[in-house]
């Protein structure tokens, strides 16, 4: 039941983690990481899903090793965290949003620079 819990756990995390390579709020690596922990509990070989991953492996490996986000990587995020910010506000239409978007875009972006 327990080995169980943390298998579906892990793919939870996993589907959250992929959503938020899309969405620039919600975080990638910290829920990958948690998929990782699950399945390391339940059975270690489903982290070959996450590590081996053309896409994802390189960002959680360099995490673990303590290695620096590639300078490609920060910019491609970050234009992709102001495109979205900017077209939510956009779409939105209320201008009461722009004060609380800009400040949560400027503490992602300087989140992303110091990474």
């Amino acid at each position: 039941m327990k080995k169980s819990l943390f298998i579906i756990s892990g793919f939870i995390f996993l589907l959250t983690g992929l959503i938020g390579v899309f969405i620039p709020l919600l975080p990638t690596t910290p829920f990958l990481l948690l998929a990782i922990f699950c399945w390391t509990k339940a059975d270690g070989s489903l982290n070959k899903i996450i590590l081996e991953s053309k896409y994802l492996g390189p960002y959680v490996k360099n995490y673990l090793e303590g290695r620096k986000t590639p300078l490609k990587v920060k910019i491609i995020s970050i234009i992709f965290l102001w495109v979205s910010l900017t077209a939510g506000f956009i779409i939105s239409g209320k201008e009461w949003l722009a004060i609380p978007l800009a400040a949560i875009g400027i503490g992602v972006t300087w989140h992303i620079l110091k990474i």
